[in-house]
């Protein structure tokens, strides 16, 4: 294995509350938001405000946090910051999670189908 690859069994307690950090800050669905924004390329905090429905300093804490955790990345331009992902696997993750999720729903879908044929 190579050393940044490790694998989550063999990590110590101290990292593991790094790795709950970082799936805390993938936790709150304003920030999933910006990151599907900025999934399509950089964009800056006005931007992501109005794509998101949220104000400005909403957007720039939550992108404060995501940064923080190394999710995204900041480029500062005149008088504006531009945000983008900063590792693409972040979107690799994100779409198996929500694949997870697709099929327990659907497992859960055919198990009240199936109570429901019955009755």
């Amino acid at each position: 294995m190579s050393k940044n690859k490790l694998a989550m069994e063999s990590m110590p307690l101290e990292a593991l509350r790094d790795v709950a950090a970082y799936f805390q800050a993938l936790s709150e669905p304003t920030r999933l938001m910006i990151l599907n924004q900025l999934r399509g390329g950089e964009a800056n905090v006005s931007e992501l405000a109005e794509a998101c429905a949220c104000s400005v300093a909403n957007v720039s804490r939550h992108l404060t946090l995501l940064s923080k955790h190394g999710l995204v990345e900041r480029d500062s331009r005149g008088a504006n910051a531009y945000y983008r992902i900063a590792d693409p696997s972040v979107n690799a993750l994100c779409d198996l999670v929500c694949g997870n999720i697709a099929r327990h729903l659907e497992r859960g879908e055919a198990r009240r189908s199936a109570f429901q044929r019955q009755a």
